[in-house]
């Protein structure tokens, strides 16, 4: 159903007393908004009776689907500013207190130190400089535990720091590294693995070594 740029009152309450199949298209928020400004502004909705008002309302809300506070905030920035636009919002990015230097600084003492829990690696930072007076700990010298673990889990600090874990010998006998007693008969392989070590908390791989052993 099409609608009139500038519907009467009458048109108005015909229509929400009628049972039409609504048929209301708009391509995104700024065209609904112009529309409903297009219907407020004819009408001097600011001048209108209650009664009147109410009409207006119902009337748009059934054109446009738009929930009740919705209707409210732009009939509210009509009447105030004789226009209805959608608000633009501007993101604040917060200064960046951390360097680079200062997680390559981090990256240094974990090296050194190891993989430290939040509050070790503080007390290191905060050492360094009060102590042994290093200037490039005088940032970090005062950051929270928290503030820490986040430095360690971005991307820059992950690019920098590598662990590496030594493969550590199982208690449990699950292998026996021994020469194969063939007797003479061939057809017997003898199989060796070779963890090569964990990355950064990931498995590594193990390396299959196979060699045939056959007495012909």
């Amino acid at each position: 159903m099409q609608q009139a740029e500038n519907p009467s009152p009458e048109q108005m309450q015909e229509f929400l007393d009628g049972s039409q199949e609504l048929d209301f298209h708009a391509e995104g928020r700024a065209a609904i908004y112009a529309w409903v400004e297009r219907t407020l502004r004819p009408q001097r909705y600011p001048k209108l009776s209650r009664k009147s008002k109410g009409l207006v309302r119902r009337y748009i809300a059934k054109m446009t689907g738009l929930s009740r506070a919705q209707l409210t905030q732009l009939i509210h920035k009509f009447v105030k500013t004789q226009e209805v636009k959608p608000t633009v919002y501007r993101r604040r990015r917060f200064r960046r207190r951390d360097t680079t230097a200062d997680v390559a600084t981090l990256v240094a003492v974990g090296q050194a130190h190891g993989r430290l829990s939040g509050p070790a690696a503080c007390a290191i930072l905060k050492r360094e400089y009060e102590v042994f007076g290093n200037q490039q700990c005088k940032r970090l010298a005062a950051i929270s535990n928290g503030h820490l673990y986040n430095l360690r889990n971005s991307a820059g600090y992950r690019r920098q720091r590598i662990d590496y874990t030594a493969t550590s010998p199982t208690p449990a006998s699950i292998g026996e590294r021994r020469k194969p007693t063939s007797e003479g008969q061939p057809g017997f392989v003898r199989i060796d693995t070779v963890h090569k070590g964990d990355r950064d908390g990931f498995k590594g791989v193990y390396q299959l070594n196979y060699a045939q052993q056959a007495k012909l």
